[in-house]
């Protein structure tokens, strides 16, 4: 879909794309045609985030710029990308006149054993808000409904989890749209790993009462 000149597109689980004057690339898993991104964004290491298969596809060592979160080093320590820069929760980097500001994203209630959540705060795992000619883009990352997303400031468009499990379920996801008032909501994290299209369905019949909701 086309949003303000941007397309947007989400082939498949928490994979985004963004093609306007450079084209975006957030988390890419399991997609077979990716196009070469100026900017590669990935929010953790865990292998539904961070796939070399699908890294392979979008770099181009000539010109991607790959930003990803610290707990990546380790596995980016081969990728031959132009550039690697890694971040911790509040860092922002400008490239190719594109603002991205990484933000927290952590479990607050989704546990493996008891007192051990999935994506703990202390990992340093991170969203993205990503600004392009004036667009703010949130892609959550894998992450509860948290306190720090009340403090985003303005959002157009958010990419949000909704199939429970390791991220947020449909009401609490309804609840992170209720408290970020992005002007068009997308739903993610679904039809790959756990929950399915039934579950983004439910979101946009629910949280359609508070802004627009397309499904990718």
């Amino acid at each position: 879909m086309d949003y303000q000149g941007i397309e947007i597109e989400r082939p498949n689980h928490d994979t985004v794309i963004l093609s306007g004057p450079k084209t975006v690339v957030i988390d890419p898993f399991k997609v077979d045609d990716l196009p070469k991104a100026d900017l590669v964004l990935i929010t953790h290491d865990h292998y539904d985030h961070l796939s070399l298969e699908d890294l392979a596809k979008a770099v181009d060592p000539g010109k991607t710029t790959i930003i990803a979160a610290q707990a990546c080093g380790e596995k980016l320590g081969d990728v031959a990308a132009k550039k690697i820069e890694l971040v911790e929760p509040g860092d922002q980097k400008i490239v190719d006149g594109i603002n991205i500001h990484a933000v927290p994203a952590y479990n607050t209630n989704k546990f493996k054993a008891p007192g051990q959540p999935f994506h703990p705060k202390e990992a340093g795992y991170v969203g993205f808000v990503v600004t392009i000619n004036g667009t703010n883009f949130y892609h959550t990352g894998d992450t509860d409904f948290i306190d720090e997303m009340k403090a985003l400031g303005p959002i157009d468009v958010m990419f949000v989890p909704v199939s429970g499990t390791y991220v947020m379920t449909v009401d609490e996801a309804v609840e992170a749209v209720k408290a970020v008032k992005p002007k068009l909501a997308i739903p993610m994290h679904y039809g790959a790993i756990v929950g399915d299209r039934a579950q983004a369905e439910e979101f946009k019949r629910r949280a359609g009462d508070f802004c627009q909701v397309e499904i990718l």
